[in-house]
Protein backbone atom coordinates (compact mmCIF):
# COMPACT_ATOMS: atom_id res chain seq x y z
CA UNK A 1 0.00 0.00 0.00
CA UNK A 2 1.37 3.38 -1.00
CA UNK A 3 0.67 6.92 0.22
CA UNK A 4 -1.21 7.47 -3.02
CA UNK A 5 -3.50 4.53 -2.23
CA UNK A 6 -4.26 5.95 1.22
CA UNK A 7 -5.06 9.41 -0.16
CA UNK A 8 -7.42 7.91 -2.72
CA UNK A 9 -9.69 6.49 0.00
CA UNK A 10 -8.82 8.88 2.83
CA UNK A 11 -12.35 10.04 3.84
CA UNK A 12 -13.84 6.51 4.11
CA UNK A 13 -10.62 5.25 5.71
CA UNK A 14 -10.92 7.88 8.43
CA UNK A 15 -14.45 6.63 9.20
CA UNK A 16 -13.38 2.97 9.34
CA UNK A 17 -10.48 3.68 11.70
CA UNK A 18 -12.65 6.04 13.73
CA UNK A 19 -15.39 3.42 13.98
CA UNK A 20 -12.95 0.80 15.28
CA UNK A 21 -11.50 3.22 17.86
CA UNK A 22 -14.95 4.35 19.03
CA UNK A 23 -16.08 0.72 19.29
CA UNK A 24 -13.15 -0.07 21.58
CA UNK A 25 -13.74 3.02 23.74
CA UNK A 26 -17.45 2.20 24.02
CA UNK A 27 -16.60 -0.96 25.97
CA UNK A 28 -15.59 1.25 28.91
CA UNK A 29 -18.61 3.58 28.76
CA UNK A 30 -21.56 2.77 31.07
CA UNK A 31 -24.91 1.92 29.48
CA UNK A 32 -26.61 5.07 30.77
CA UNK A 33 -23.94 7.32 29.17
CA UNK A 34 -23.87 5.97 25.62
CA UNK A 35 -24.39 9.49 24.27
CA UNK A 36 -20.66 9.95 24.95
CA UNK A 37 -20.03 7.35 22.23
CA UNK A 38 -22.19 9.40 19.89
CA UNK A 39 -20.23 12.58 20.52
CA UNK A 40 -16.96 10.72 19.99
CA UNK A 41 -18.30 9.43 16.66
CA UNK A 42 -18.73 13.01 15.48
CA UNK A 43 -14.93 13.44 15.52
CA UNK A 44 -14.13 11.06 12.61
CA UNK A 45 -17.12 12.42 10.67
CA UNK A 46 -15.81 15.96 11.03
CA UNK A 47 -12.29 14.77 10.15
CA UNK A 48 -13.59 13.07 6.99
CA UNK A 49 -15.30 16.30 5.91
CA UNK A 50 -12.06 18.22 6.49
CA UNK A 51 -10.26 15.61 4.37
CA UNK A 52 -12.77 16.22 1.56
CA UNK A 53 -11.94 19.94 1.60
CA UNK A 54 -8.21 19.17 1.71
CA UNK A 55 -8.39 16.79 -1.27
CA UNK A 56 -10.81 18.81 -3.42
CA UNK A 57 -9.49 19.33 -6.92
CA UNK A 58 -7.11 16.37 -6.85
CA UNK A 59 -7.45 13.41 -9.21
CA UNK A 60 -5.74 10.04 -8.76
CA UNK A 61 -6.37 6.30 -8.70
CA UNK A 62 -5.23 3.70 -6.22
CA UNK A 63 -5.16 0.00 -5.34
CA UNK A 64 -4.38 -1.08 -8.92
CA UNK A 65 -6.97 1.31 -10.39
CA UNK A 66 -9.83 -0.19 -8.36
CA UNK A 67 -10.70 3.11 -6.67
CA UNK A 68 -10.51 6.70 -7.87
CA UNK A 69 -10.28 10.09 -6.22
CA UNK A 70 -11.99 12.78 -8.28
CA UNK A 71 -14.57 15.56 -8.01
CA UNK A 72 -17.42 13.06 -8.34
CA UNK A 73 -16.23 10.91 -5.42
CA UNK A 74 -15.37 13.91 -3.24
CA UNK A 75 -18.76 15.55 -3.80
CA UNK A 76 -20.47 12.34 -2.69
CA UNK A 77 -18.09 12.02 0.29
CA UNK A 78 -19.12 15.49 1.41
CA UNK A 79 -22.81 14.69 0.92
CA UNK A 80 -22.61 11.41 2.86
CA UNK A 81 -20.57 13.01 5.64
CA UNK A 82 -23.03 15.88 6.04
CA UNK A 83 -26.03 13.53 6.09
CA UNK A 84 -24.33 11.29 8.66
CA UNK A 85 -23.47 14.24 10.89
CA UNK A 86 -27.08 15.47 10.91
CA UNK A 87 -28.29 11.90 11.49
CA UNK A 88 -25.90 11.60 14.43
CA UNK A 89 -27.26 14.79 16.00
CA UNK A 90 -30.80 13.45 15.61
CA UNK A 91 -29.91 10.04 17.01
CA UNK A 92 -28.32 11.36 20.22
CA UNK A 93 -31.61 12.49 21.75
CA UNK A 94 -33.93 10.14 19.82
CA UNK A 95 -32.12 6.95 20.89
CA UNK A 96 -32.11 8.11 24.50
CA UNK A 97 -35.83 8.99 24.47
CA UNK A 98 -36.70 5.64 22.86
CA UNK A 99 -34.56 3.59 25.25
CA UNK A 100 -32.05 2.51 22.57
CA UNK A 101 -29.02 2.69 24.86
CA UNK A 102 -26.60 0.75 22.69
CA UNK A 103 -23.22 2.30 21.99
CA UNK A 104 -22.60 0.08 18.97
CA UNK A 105 -25.16 2.17 17.08
CA UNK A 106 -22.60 4.89 16.40
CA UNK A 107 -19.65 2.76 15.15
CA UNK A 108 -22.10 0.88 12.90
CA UNK A 109 -23.24 4.23 11.54
CA UNK A 110 -19.61 5.11 10.72
CA UNK A 111 -19.01 1.76 9.01
CA UNK A 112 -22.17 2.09 6.90
CA UNK A 113 -21.24 5.61 5.79
CA UNK A 114 -17.70 4.48 4.91
CA UNK A 115 -19.25 1.92 2.55
CA UNK A 116 -21.39 4.63 0.98
CA UNK A 117 -18.33 6.77 0.41
CA UNK A 118 -16.42 3.87 -1.12
CA UNK A 119 -19.32 3.36 -3.52
CA UNK A 120 -18.56 6.74 -5.05
CA UNK A 121 -14.84 5.95 -5.28
CA UNK A 122 -15.28 2.52 -6.88
CA UNK A 123 -14.18 2.17 -10.50
CA UNK A 124 -14.10 -1.62 -10.42
CA UNK A 125 -17.16 -3.86 -10.18
CA UNK A 126 -15.58 -5.92 -7.39
CA UNK A 127 -15.16 -2.73 -5.35
CA UNK A 128 -18.77 -1.82 -6.09
CA UNK A 129 -19.86 -5.12 -4.58
CA UNK A 130 -17.55 -4.84 -1.54
CA UNK A 131 -18.73 -1.26 -0.93
CA UNK A 132 -22.35 -2.36 -1.19
CA UNK A 133 -21.84 -5.06 1.41
CA UNK A 134 -19.90 -2.71 3.70
CA UNK A 135 -22.82 -0.29 3.75
CA UNK A 136 -25.52 -2.98 3.87
CA UNK A 137 -24.39 -5.25 6.71
CA UNK A 138 -24.22 -2.47 9.35
CA UNK A 139 -27.63 -1.25 8.16
CA UNK A 140 -29.15 -4.71 8.61
CA UNK A 141 -28.01 -4.58 12.24
CA UNK A 142 -29.08 -0.96 12.75
CA UNK A 143 -32.62 -1.75 11.58
CA UNK A 144 -32.94 -4.28 14.39
CA UNK A 145 -31.07 -2.32 17.05
CA UNK A 146 -34.31 -1.45 18.88
CA UNK A 147 -34.71 -5.10 19.87
CA UNK A 148 -36.71 -6.64 21.47
CA UNK A 149 -39.34 -4.49 19.73
CA UNK A 150 -40.96 -6.85 17.18
CA UNK A 151 -41.32 -4.20 14.47
CA UNK A 152 -37.59 -3.44 14.59
CA UNK A 153 -36.59 -7.10 14.42
CA UNK A 154 -39.03 -7.69 11.56
CA UNK A 155 -37.58 -4.73 9.70
CA UNK A 156 -34.03 -6.07 10.06
CA UNK A 157 -35.00 -9.57 8.94
CA UNK A 158 -36.88 -8.36 5.86
CA UNK A 159 -34.08 -6.03 4.85
CA UNK A 160 -31.44 -8.72 5.34
CA UNK A 161 -33.23 -11.45 3.39
CA UNK A 162 -34.21 -9.25 0.45
CA UNK A 163 -30.86 -7.45 0.49
CA UNK A 164 -28.97 -10.73 0.29
CA UNK A 165 -31.21 -11.81 -2.58
CA UNK A 166 -30.49 -8.55 -4.45
CA UNK A 167 -26.75 -8.95 -3.84
CA UNK A 168 -26.95 -12.30 -5.61
CA UNK A 169 -28.32 -10.57 -8.72
CA UNK A 170 -25.53 -8.01 -8.52
CA UNK A 171 -22.79 -10.65 -8.30
CA UNK A 172 -24.27 -12.62 -11.19
CA UNK A 173 -24.41 -9.42 -13.25
CA UNK A 174 -20.74 -8.72 -12.47
CA UNK A 175 -19.86 -12.25 -13.56
CA UNK A 176 -21.67 -11.83 -16.89
CA UNK A 177 -20.06 -8.46 -17.57
CA UNK A 178 -16.65 -9.95 -16.80
CA UNK A 179 -17.40 -12.90 -19.08
CA UNK A 180 -18.38 -10.55 -21.87
CA UNK A 181 -15.60 -7.93 -21.63
CA UNK A 182 -12.84 -9.83 -19.83
CA UNK A 183 -12.50 -7.19 -17.10
CA UNK A 184 -14.22 -5.82 -14.02
CA UNK A 185 -12.48 -2.44 -14.25
CA UNK A 186 -14.90 0.23 -15.48
CA UNK A 187 -12.23 2.13 -17.42
CA UNK A 188 -11.14 -1.03 -19.26
CA UNK A 189 -14.77 -2.07 -19.70
CA UNK A 190 -15.66 1.27 -21.26
CA UNK A 191 -12.71 0.95 -23.64
CA UNK A 192 -13.75 -2.59 -24.58
CA UNK A 193 -17.34 -1.50 -25.22
CA UNK A 194 -16.24 1.46 -27.35
CA UNK A 195 -13.93 -0.79 -29.39
CA UNK A 196 -16.59 -3.51 -29.67
CA UNK A 197 -14.29 -6.00 -27.94
CA UNK A 198 -16.91 -8.05 -26.10
CA UNK A 199 -18.12 -11.58 -26.75
CA UNK A 200 -21.82 -11.23 -27.50
CA UNK A 201 -24.25 -8.33 -27.00
CA UNK A 202 -26.67 -10.68 -25.22
CA UNK A 203 -24.17 -11.48 -22.46
CA UNK A 204 -23.30 -7.81 -22.04
CA UNK A 205 -26.93 -6.69 -21.88
CA UNK A 206 -27.88 -9.51 -19.49
CA UNK A 207 -25.06 -8.49 -17.15
CA UNK A 208 -26.14 -4.86 -17.27
CA UNK A 209 -29.73 -5.89 -16.55
CA UNK A 210 -28.79 -7.94 -13.50
CA UNK A 211 -26.61 -5.09 -12.23
CA UNK A 212 -29.65 -2.82 -12.47
CA UNK A 213 -31.71 -5.30 -10.44
CA UNK A 214 -29.14 -5.32 -7.64
CA UNK A 215 -28.66 -1.55 -7.58
CA UNK A 216 -32.37 -0.91 -8.20
CA UNK A 217 -33.07 -2.64 -4.89
CA UNK A 218 -30.83 -0.14 -3.07
CA UNK A 219 -32.53 2.89 -4.58
CA UNK A 220 -36.03 1.32 -4.18
CA UNK A 221 -36.97 1.53 -7.86
CA UNK A 222 -40.04 -0.30 -9.15
CA UNK A 223 -40.35 -3.31 -9.27
CA UNK A 224 -37.60 -3.76 -6.63
CA UNK A 225 -39.30 -1.54 -4.05
CA UNK A 226 -41.51 -3.89 -2.02
CA UNK A 227 -39.23 -3.93 1.03
CA UNK A 228 -39.20 -0.16 1.49
CA UNK A 229 -42.41 0.70 3.42
CA UNK A 230 -42.14 -2.19 5.90
CA UNK A 231 -38.44 -1.63 6.59
CA UNK A 232 -38.78 2.13 6.91
CA UNK A 233 -41.78 1.79 9.24
CA UNK A 234 -40.23 -0.82 11.53
CA UNK A 235 -36.71 0.56 11.81
CA UNK A 236 -35.93 3.26 14.39
CA UNK A 237 -36.46 6.70 12.84
CA UNK A 238 -32.79 7.54 13.44
CA UNK A 239 -31.95 4.66 11.07
CA UNK A 240 -34.76 5.28 8.59
CA UNK A 241 -33.52 8.81 7.94
CA UNK A 242 -30.08 7.49 6.94
CA UNK A 243 -31.59 4.83 4.68
CA UNK A 244 -33.96 7.25 2.97
CA UNK A 245 -31.21 9.74 2.14
CA UNK A 246 -27.64 8.43 2.15
CA UNK A 247 -28.31 4.82 1.14
CA UNK A 248 -30.38 5.95 -1.83
CA UNK A 249 -27.62 8.36 -2.88
CA UNK A 250 -25.04 5.57 -2.61
CA UNK A 251 -27.08 3.40 -4.95
CA UNK A 252 -27.21 6.20 -7.51
CA UNK A 253 -23.48 6.78 -7.09
CA UNK A 254 -22.90 3.23 -8.36
CA UNK A 255 -25.58 3.44 -11.07
CA UNK A 256 -24.00 6.56 -12.57
CA UNK A 257 -20.49 5.06 -12.50
CA UNK A 258 -21.52 1.72 -13.99
CA UNK A 259 -24.06 2.76 -16.60
CA UNK A 260 -22.98 6.23 -17.71
CA UNK A 261 -19.23 5.70 -17.32
CA UNK A 262 -18.59 1.99 -17.86
CA UNK A 263 -21.49 1.21 -20.22
CA UNK A 264 -22.18 4.68 -21.59
CA UNK A 265 -21.36 3.73 -25.18
CA UNK A 266 -24.29 1.28 -25.31
CA UNK A 267 -26.74 3.69 -23.67
CA UNK A 268 -29.12 3.19 -26.60
CA UNK A 269 -29.64 -0.38 -25.35
CA UNK A 270 -30.30 0.30 -21.65
CA UNK A 271 -31.74 3.83 -21.80
CA UNK A 272 -35.32 2.78 -22.78
CA UNK A 273 -35.45 0.28 -19.91
CA UNK A 274 -34.27 2.90 -17.40
CA UNK A 275 -36.84 5.36 -18.75
CA UNK A 276 -39.67 2.84 -18.31
CA UNK A 277 -38.50 2.00 -14.78
CA UNK A 278 -38.35 5.73 -13.98
CA UNK A 279 -41.90 6.26 -15.22
CA UNK A 280 -43.31 3.26 -13.32
CA UNK A 281 -41.46 4.28 -10.16
CA UNK A 282 -42.81 7.84 -10.25
CA UNK A 283 -46.37 6.66 -10.94
CA UNK A 284 -46.57 3.83 -8.40
CA UNK A 285 -44.74 5.68 -5.62
CA UNK A 286 -47.00 8.71 -5.79
CA UNK A 287 -50.29 6.86 -6.29
CA UNK A 288 -49.75 4.46 -3.38
CA UNK A 289 -48.53 7.30 -1.13
CA UNK A 290 -51.95 8.92 -1.60
CA UNK A 291 -53.62 6.10 0.32
CA UNK A 292 -51.29 6.17 3.34
CA UNK A 293 -52.40 7.37 6.77
CA UNK A 294 -49.07 6.54 8.43
CA UNK A 295 -46.56 9.36 7.85
CA UNK A 296 -43.55 7.05 7.86
CA UNK A 297 -45.08 4.75 5.25
CA UNK A 298 -46.14 7.78 3.23
CA UNK A 299 -42.55 9.02 3.20
CA UNK A 300 -41.40 5.52 2.28
CA UNK A 301 -43.58 5.47 -0.84
CA UNK A 302 -42.56 9.07 -1.44
CA UNK A 303 -38.91 7.97 -1.42
CA UNK A 304 -39.79 5.40 -4.10
CA UNK A 305 -41.27 8.19 -6.23
CA UNK A 306 -38.18 10.34 -5.74
CA UNK A 307 -35.99 7.46 -6.91
CA UNK A 308 -38.05 7.63 -10.10
CA UNK A 309 -37.34 11.34 -10.46
CA UNK A 310 -33.60 10.73 -10.09
CA UNK A 311 -33.78 7.92 -12.67
CA UNK A 312 -35.10 10.50 -15.13
CA UNK A 313 -31.66 12.11 -15.01
CA UNK A 314 -29.95 8.72 -15.41
CA UNK A 315 -32.07 8.01 -18.47
CA UNK A 316 -31.35 11.47 -19.91
CA UNK A 317 -27.61 10.93 -19.51
CA UNK A 318 -24.95 13.41 -20.52
CA UNK A 319 -23.42 16.05 -18.30
CA UNK A 320 -26.83 17.68 -17.85
CA UNK A 321 -28.44 14.46 -16.63
CA UNK A 322 -25.63 13.46 -14.25
CA UNK A 323 -25.44 16.96 -12.79
CA UNK A 324 -29.20 17.02 -12.30
CA UNK A 325 -29.12 13.66 -10.47
CA UNK A 326 -26.33 14.78 -8.13
CA UNK A 327 -28.08 18.08 -7.40
CA UNK A 328 -31.37 16.31 -6.77
CA UNK A 329 -29.78 13.82 -4.38
CA UNK A 330 -28.54 16.71 -2.25
CA UNK A 331 -31.87 18.59 -2.44
CA UNK A 332 -33.89 15.48 -1.59
CA UNK A 333 -31.56 14.65 1.31
CA UNK A 334 -32.03 18.09 2.90
CA UNK A 335 -35.83 17.96 2.54
CA UNK A 336 -36.12 14.41 3.88
CA UNK A 337 -33.77 15.08 6.78
CA UNK A 338 -36.02 17.97 7.81
CA UNK A 339 -39.15 15.78 7.75
CA UNK A 340 -37.63 12.90 9.71
CA UNK A 341 -36.00 15.32 12.12
CA UNK A 342 -39.45 16.54 13.15
CA UNK A 343 -40.68 12.95 13.36
CA UNK A 344 -37.98 12.05 15.90
CA UNK A 345 -39.57 14.49 18.37
CA UNK A 346 -42.87 12.59 18.37
CA UNK A 347 -43.38 9.83 20.92
CA UNK A 348 -42.06 8.49 24.21
CA UNK A 349 -40.03 5.42 25.26
CA UNK A 350 -43.32 3.47 25.19
CA UNK A 351 -43.83 4.13 21.49
CA UNK A 352 -44.40 6.77 18.85
CA UNK A 353 -47.54 7.64 16.97
CA UNK A 354 -46.60 7.69 13.27
CA UNK A 355 -50.08 8.54 12.00
CA UNK A 356 -50.64 11.79 10.13
CA UNK A 357 -53.46 12.58 12.58
CA UNK A 358 -50.89 12.75 15.38
CA UNK A 359 -49.67 16.03 13.83
CA UNK A 360 -53.07 17.71 14.19
CA UNK A 361 -52.65 21.12 15.83
CA UNK A 362 -48.85 20.94 15.75
CA UNK A 363 -48.72 24.58 14.62
CA UNK A 364 -50.27 25.62 17.95
CA UNK A 365 -48.20 23.32 20.14
CA UNK A 366 -44.79 23.58 18.45
CA UNK A 367 -44.96 26.26 15.72
CA UNK A 368 -41.29 26.02 14.74
CA UNK A 369 -41.52 22.27 14.19
CA UNK A 370 -44.66 22.79 12.08
CA UNK A 371 -42.81 25.39 10.04
CA UNK A 372 -39.88 23.04 9.40
CA UNK A 373 -42.22 20.22 8.38
CA UNK A 374 -44.02 22.62 6.04
CA UNK A 375 -40.75 23.61 4.36
CA UNK A 376 -39.94 19.92 3.93
CA UNK A 377 -43.34 19.05 2.45
CA UNK A 378 -43.20 22.00 0.03
CA UNK A 379 -39.71 21.00 -1.10
CA UNK A 380 -40.65 17.37 -1.63
CA UNK A 381 -43.63 18.54 -3.68
CA UNK A 382 -41.39 20.77 -5.76
CA UNK A 383 -42.77 24.19 -4.88
CA UNK A 384 -40.47 27.25 -5.12
CA UNK A 385 -38.35 28.65 -3.56
CA UNK A 386 -37.24 25.31 -2.12
CA UNK A 387 -34.44 22.95 -3.13
CA UNK A 388 -36.92 20.38 -4.41
CA UNK A 389 -38.27 22.77 -7.03
CA UNK A 390 -34.81 23.54 -8.44
CA UNK A 391 -33.87 19.84 -8.39
CA UNK A 392 -36.97 18.77 -10.31
CA UNK A 393 -36.54 21.62 -12.77
CA UNK A 394 -33.06 20.46 -13.76
CA UNK A 395 -34.13 16.81 -13.93
CA UNK A 396 -37.07 17.49 -16.22
CA UNK A 397 -34.97 19.90 -18.27
CA UNK A 398 -32.38 17.16 -18.84
CA UNK A 399 -35.15 14.82 -20.03
CA UNK A 400 -36.42 17.42 -22.51
CA UNK A 401 -32.90 18.10 -23.81
CA UNK A 402 -32.35 14.37 -24.36
CA UNK A 403 -35.59 14.12 -26.34
CA UNK A 404 -37.60 12.29 -23.64
CA UNK A 405 -40.35 14.86 -23.33
CA UNK A 406 -42.89 12.16 -22.38
CA UNK A 407 -40.81 11.31 -19.31
CA UNK A 408 -40.69 14.95 -18.23
CA UNK A 409 -44.48 15.18 -18.66
CA UNK A 410 -44.99 12.13 -16.41
CA UNK A 411 -42.64 13.70 -13.88
CA UNK A 412 -44.61 16.95 -13.80
CA UNK A 413 -47.99 15.18 -13.56
CA UNK A 414 -46.87 12.89 -10.74
CA UNK A 415 -45.45 15.91 -8.91
CA UNK A 416 -48.91 17.47 -9.07
CA UNK A 417 -50.36 14.23 -7.64
CA UNK A 418 -47.81 14.30 -4.82
CA UNK A 419 -49.11 17.71 -3.70
CA UNK A 420 -52.28 15.98 -2.47
CA UNK A 421 -50.54 13.92 0.20
CA UNK A 422 -47.70 16.32 1.06
CA UNK A 423 -50.01 19.30 1.54
CA UNK A 424 -52.42 17.13 3.52
CA UNK A 425 -49.78 17.03 6.27
CA UNK A 426 -49.57 20.85 6.21
CA UNK A 427 -53.37 21.17 6.41
CA UNK A 428 -53.51 18.77 9.38
CA UNK A 429 -50.82 20.71 11.26
CA UNK A 430 -52.30 24.18 10.73
CA UNK A 431 -56.04 23.69 10.26
CA UNK A 432 -57.05 20.75 12.45
CA UNK A 433 -57.26 20.26 16.17
CA UNK A 434 -56.50 16.81 17.63
CA UNK A 435 -59.60 14.62 18.04
CA UNK A 436 -58.31 13.35 21.38
CA UNK A 437 -55.40 13.90 23.75
CA UNK A 438 -52.47 15.22 21.64
CA UNK A 439 -49.71 12.72 20.96
CA UNK A 440 -46.83 13.02 23.45
CA UNK A 441 -43.69 14.79 22.27
CA UNK A 442 -40.18 14.73 23.68
CA UNK A 443 -38.05 17.80 24.27
CA UNK A 444 -36.14 18.89 21.18
CA UNK A 445 -32.75 19.31 22.86
CA UNK A 446 -29.77 21.26 21.50
CA UNK A 447 -28.24 18.59 19.19
CA UNK A 448 -31.59 17.74 17.61
CA UNK A 449 -32.54 21.41 17.42
CA UNK A 450 -29.32 22.14 15.51
CA UNK A 451 -30.04 19.23 13.12
CA UNK A 452 -33.60 20.46 12.50
CA UNK A 453 -32.42 24.02 11.89
CA UNK A 454 -29.58 22.96 9.57
CA UNK A 455 -31.78 20.73 7.39
CA UNK A 456 -34.51 23.37 7.06
CA UNK A 457 -31.98 26.11 6.32
CA UNK A 458 -30.22 23.99 3.68
CA UNK A 459 -33.55 23.19 2.01
CA UNK A 460 -34.32 26.88 1.59
CA UNK A 461 -30.76 28.02 0.89
CA UNK A 462 -30.25 25.58 -1.98
CA UNK A 463 -33.57 26.61 -3.48
CA UNK A 464 -32.88 30.34 -3.26
CA UNK A 465 -29.17 30.20 -4.17
CA UNK A 466 -28.46 27.00 -6.12
CA UNK A 467 -25.40 28.27 -8.04
CA UNK A 468 -22.66 27.14 -5.58
CA UNK A 469 -24.04 23.60 -5.41
CA UNK A 470 -24.56 23.50 -9.17
CA UNK A 471 -20.90 24.40 -9.67
CA UNK A 472 -19.83 21.45 -7.51
CA UNK A 473 -22.17 18.90 -9.11
CA UNK A 474 -21.16 19.77 -12.65
CA UNK A 475 -17.51 19.33 -11.72
CA UNK A 476 -18.45 15.83 -10.62
CA UNK A 477 -20.59 15.25 -13.72
CA UNK A 478 -17.63 16.00 -16.00
CA UNK A 479 -15.80 13.01 -14.48
CA UNK A 480 -18.61 10.60 -15.42
CA UNK A 481 -19.39 11.90 -18.90
CA UNK A 482 -16.58 11.31 -21.37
Amino acid sequence: MTANDILTVLPPLILVIGGIVVLMIDLAIPRERKSVTGWLSAIPLAAALVAVLFLWGQTMTGFNDMVALDSYALFLDGLFGAIALVTLLLALRYNESRGILRGEFYPLLLFAVSGMMLMGHSVDLLMVFLSLELLSIPLYILCGIARPRPESEESALKYFLLGAFASGFLVYGIALLYGSTGTTNLNAMAAAVIAGKYTTPLLLFAGAGLMMVGLGFKVAAVPFHMWTPDVYEGAPTSVTVLMATATKAAGFAAILRVFLFGLGDISAAWQPAIAVIAALTMILGNLVALAQTNLKRMLAYSSIAHAGYALVGVSAGGEQGVGAVLFYLAAYACSTLAAFAVMTVMGTPAGEDQSIDAYAGLARRRPLLALVMTVSMLSLTGIPPTAGFVGKYFLFQSAVISGQVWLAVIGVLTSVISAAYYLRVVVVMFMREPDQQPAPMSATGTPRGVAIALSAFATLAIGILPAPLLSLVYQGAQVIVR
